[in-house]
């Protein structure tokens, strides 16, 4: 059960951190940035999200164990 919960958890952290990453992109694209740089800035949001998520993750952990 614990695995489980911890798959998904994971996979709704992954799914919202393309969604960022996507919306990071086609924000960049339509304020005229080229391919290259939207990339980066969607790779940044992506980064971005699961750094924010293990850091939850870790404080969740401290407070809980």
């Amino acid at each position: 059960m614990i695995v489980a919960v911890a798959l998904l958890t994971t996979t709704l952290v992954i799914v919202v951190a393309l969604l960022a990453a996507v919306g990071a992109a086609k924000l960049a694209r339509m304020d005229g940035a080229t391919y290259p740089a939207a990339l980066t800035r969607a790779a940044t949001a992506f980064a971005a999200v699961i750094t924010l998520a293990a850091a939850v993750a870790g404080a969740a952990a401290a407070l809980f164990a």
